[in-house]
Parts: C-alpha cells; structure tokens; sequence
C-alpha cells in the first residue's frame, strides 16, 4: 500500500518498518503478560461456569461475529444450520473435525484436481503414473486400510461368535 514490497527484502529496503513491527510484537508481549498476570483468577473463574451457560453465549458471539462480517442474515442460518449438525454429530457419537476440514480443503481440493486433470488433458491415469502422487495415494490407501482394520476385524469377530 506504501510502496512497500512484501518479502525477504523487506529488512533491508524498509529497516524501519521491520524493527517497528518488532518493537510492537515484543511492547504487545509485555502488556500481555502485564495484564494477564493479575488475571489469572478470574481465567481460573470462567472455567467454572456451567456449560449450559458457556454454551450459548459463545453462539451468540459467533452469531454476531459472522453476521459483522458481511452483514447478511443467511450466514446466521448457516451458523444455526451447523450447530444442529455438531449436535447430530455429537449425538451419534462422531467426530466433527474431519467434516470441518472437508469443507475447508474441499474446494481448494476440486480447485487442483480440476487444475491437474486439465494439465494431463482428462487422462486420470496421471495420478497412478507419477511416482509422487503414485506414492501418496498408497499411502492413503494403507493409511485408511489401518483405520477401517481394527473395526473390520471387531464386526468379524462379533459375527462369528457361537453361542
């Protein structure tokens, strides 16, 4: 923005500007601590509020946090949509995580599968033929094949059982 070209060479074309943002890092370490030490208590005091109040204030945070940021009453939808999935999923004793990571990477996924599926002119036999990408999806398959084995053998066994 003031002509300033971000990179390795910032130290040197803008000594000024790299050791002020030093400065500010090590001034905002400082008020931290300053302000963090005498409370410590009160952190100590907020773990012990009860989750059926932690809970929805931190959905209300969320709630007005996504809304502020485009100003659209859809995302607060989506939010509530979300909520009842984390819920669903809470219930049916699932994780989460990896359906927050789909749809974080996913895109970016589609984005380079698409990207690569052009570079080798629709031919998905790229994937196999490349020794790097060859090698990542073994290692995927052993990977999953690791997961699901433990399972697989506990249904086996529990299907075979005499009684």
């Amino acid at each position: 923005i003031h002509n300033i070209q971000p990179g390795p060479q910032v130290m040197t074309s803008n000594p000024e500007l790299f050791w002020g943002l030093i400065a500010s890092m090590w001034i905002g370490n400082a008020m931290l601590i300053i302000l963090n030490l005498p409370l410590i208590g009160m952190w100590i005091k907020l773990l012990t509020v009860p989750y059926k109040f932690l809970f929805p204030a931190i959905v209300l945070f969320c709630a007005i946090g996504v809304y502020s940021t485009n100003n659209n009453t859809f995302d607060i939808w989506m939010v509530a949509a979300f909520g009842f999935v984390g819920y669903l999923f809470i219930k049916l004793r699932t994780e989460p995580a990896p359906l927050l990571l789909g749809f974080i990477l996913g895109p970016m996924m589609e984005e380079n599968l698409r990207r690569a599926l052009l570079l080798s002119r629709g031919t998905w036999s790229v994937f196999v033929t490349r020794p790097l990408s060859a090698g990542l999806l073994v290692a995927a398959c052993l990977l999953l094949g690791i997961v699901l084995l433990p399972s697989i053998k506990a249904k086996r066994e529990e299907a075979f059982v005499e009684d």
